[in-house]
């Protein structure tokens, strides 16, 4: 059977029993009067430190009081939208969200691409993803479009072949050609940064390896290339919010050219931001 996907107020009260609930998360910030408050979850790094960033130089001048609750997972933060304890989120790509949906009976939609965290392979006794040994293990996120993401970025420098037409959903039994012989090992995306101790490479989202330390530009020995990237993360809200003003008041600025600079300036290559007409 195949692992589900993992992953990401309306008052004080529901904000502080999500809190409670849920004890891999952080909120920061502080309340403010009903209306312009708007309650948003993340997953730390990068869309965290992008969403305070936007609190501490842009939301004041806009209007909006933007609360920010963090999360470690890619699950809880989807549950809590879809529960009412989040307006908001900010963690996902559309396939994951549209998995998600499928998989948990939730509806919840996209509002706008913000940026891309380019997902990459990293290993600490190779250098080139070409020249990993026979029998090499090699951990992959075991979520369904993040793990077929991986297998994708693997494929496209040969090391392995997929079935025709395998997309965001391929598995490890889509595997056509495996001259390596390698062995992928599906684990739960957080956990693989710490997994690069006891397997020869680990395909990680750029999130994860940011957080344990990991320069995805530099560290990373094949990374995605952003060109024509169904993955690029989006800010996330349930079906009927999209037109709410506070809502709209968050995509205007999550595409501003401010963010824009923030995000090329932190991250220097590592995370992308979309490019908008």
């Amino acid at each position: 059977m195949r692992t589900p996907v993992i992953a990401a107020a309306a008052g004080a009260l529901a904000l502080t029993l999500c809190l409670t609930a849920c004890g891999t998360e952080k909120a920061s910030g502080s309340g403010s009067a009903a209306g312009d408050t708007l309650t948003v979850g993340a997953t730390p790094t990068p869309a965290g430190e992008v969403l305070t960033y936007i609190k501490n130089n842009l939301a004041k001048k806009a209007g909006l009081d933007l609360q920010i609750t963090e999360f470690t997972d890619y699950v809880t933060p989807n549950t809590a939208l879809q529960e009412g304890s989040l307006d908001a989120n900010l963690f996902q790509h559309t396939p994951y969200l549209k998995d998600f949906n499928e998989s948990k009976k939730t509806d919840l939609v996209p509002v706008t691409e913000v940026y891309l965290p380019a997902i990459g392979v990293y290993a600490n006794k190779t250098k080139d993803v070409t020249e990993l040994p026979a029998g090499a293990t090699v951990a992959v996120p075991n979520d369904t479009t993040n793990e077929g993401r991986a297998l994708q970025l693997l494929a496209s420098k040969g090391v392995i072949g997929l079935k025709k037409g395998a997309g965001t959903t391929a598995t490890p039994e889509d595997i056509t050609s495996n001259p390596k012989k390698l062995v992928i090992k599906p684990l739960e995306p957080a956990q693989l940064p710490r997994a690069l101790e006891d397997v020869d490479a680990a395909v990680i989202n750029s999130n994860y390896a940011l957080g344990a330390g990991l320069n995805p530009k530099k560290d990373a020995i094949l990374l995605e290339s952003p060109k024509d990237n169904p993955y690029n993360n989006v800010l996330a809200v349930k079906k009927g919010d999209e037109d709410d003003p506070r809502v709209k008041k968050l995509a205007k600025l999550l595409t501003s050219t401010e963010v824009k600079q923030f995000i090329e300036d932190k991250y220097k290559g590592s995370v992308l931001p979309v490019e908008t007409s």
